[in-house]
């Protein structure tokens, strides 16, 4: 018989016990030293962090539960390897927070992370929704979640909305199929593949608490909160940098307004609605330069975004551009 815990309850023989009572734990070398500083460094994890602050502004709740995490797992490898009885950390997550926060940029830094240290053996990020993992008929559900995570194993499966997996309401939905499933090859599989679920706070709390076996085998949950206008606005100037655009001073003051009226619209995605926003001034600004033909254009006009670029925006008039289709963005 197995304990809840792992352990085994099946009572040990009269000798068995008589011998336990005289044996001794194993001696450990207490001397023996590890770099931790090495092991960090050689497993590519201060790389990976100063990638991440590189390319994600702000988010340093999330960023300091990264470095904690990387931490333990250093941890957990340097008592392997001075003999210590070491429990594998579990190592599947739940990322919180609204669309455009970088939930899948740092599934993927997380995933290097996990390679580096050898908690998994690929190191990729595999994506999914249920569309990826639920069936429409019998004996289609399973198929398909088998199918993700034969694809993901080796590394991360990062579901994304992952509560809309679960619709009590409807009796012939097969989504629980998936998640117990899912179950399953977490508890099977967990030194080979780590399940990170993604979606908005409240909804996912209700997921958790309406599925209570999922719940127990998430240890690391990570809210990631939405960024204040001034992280915005550096966003913004990082992706514009990335591909050799620049903003005028003028055009730099009205993406500030931008960034303000847009906050108070609906459908607002945090940085996924400001590089939309960046795209559709760099549409403008081809427009602007393409209407005068007759004259050269220089490497900076080129560049350089003006203000008449942002304030045509749509939403300087109250209004969410790019819903409908049929109606241009300039």
């Amino acid at each position: 018989m197995e304990h809840p815990d792992g352990v085994d309850a099946t009572p040990a023989s009269a000798a068995q016990s008589q011998e336990a009572i005289g044996s001794e734990p194993p001696a450990l070398d207490e001397q023996r030293a590890v770099d931790l500083r090495a092991a960090y460094e050689g497993a590519g994890v201060q790389e990976v962090l100063d990638e991440l602050d590189r390319h994600l502004i702000g988010l340093r709740p999330v960023k300091a539960r990264i470095r904690e995490i990387a931490a333990l797992l250093v941890v957990n490898r340097a008592r392997q390897q001075v003999g210590l009885d070491t429990t594998a950390p579990s190592l599947h997550m739940s990322f919180t927070g609204r669309p455009g926060t970088g939930k899948t940029t740092v599934a993927e830094r997380m995933s290097q992370i996990l390679h580096g240290l050898g908690y998994v053996r690929k190191g990729h990020v595999v994506t999914a929704t249920r569309d990826d993992l639920v069936g429409q008929y019998i004996g289609h559900t399973a198929p398909k979640t088998r199918e993700m995570l034969k694809r993901a194993m080796g590394g991360v499966l990062f579901i994304d909305e992952a509560y809309y997996l679960y619709r009590p309401e409807n009796e012939r939905d097969y989504g629980a199929e998936a998640i117990e499933i899912l179950l399953q090859v977490m508890e099977n599989n967990r030194d080979d593949l780590v399940v990170i679920f993604a979606g908005y706070k409240d909804r996912m709390d209700v997921f958790y608490q309406s599925n209570p076996g999922l719940s127990s085998r998430v240890a690391n949950h990570i809210d990631f909160p939405d960024y204040s206008a001034e992280e915005l606005l550096a966003i913004a100037q990082l992706i514009l940098a990335s591909e050799n655009y620049r903003f005028s001073e003028e055009a730099r003051a009205a993406f500030a307004d931008y960034i303000q009226r847009r906050m108070q619209l609906p459908f607002f995605a945090n940085a996924r609605s400001i590089r939309n926003a960046i795209d559709r001034a760099r549409m403008r600004q081809a427009n602007r330069l393409f209407s005068s033909l007759g004259r050269s254009v220089t490497k900076l006009d080129l560049m350089t975004l003006e203000a008449e670029d942002i304030t045509a925006s749509r939403v300087f008039q109250g209004e969410v551009e790019g819903l409908d289709p049929a109606r241009p963005l300039t």
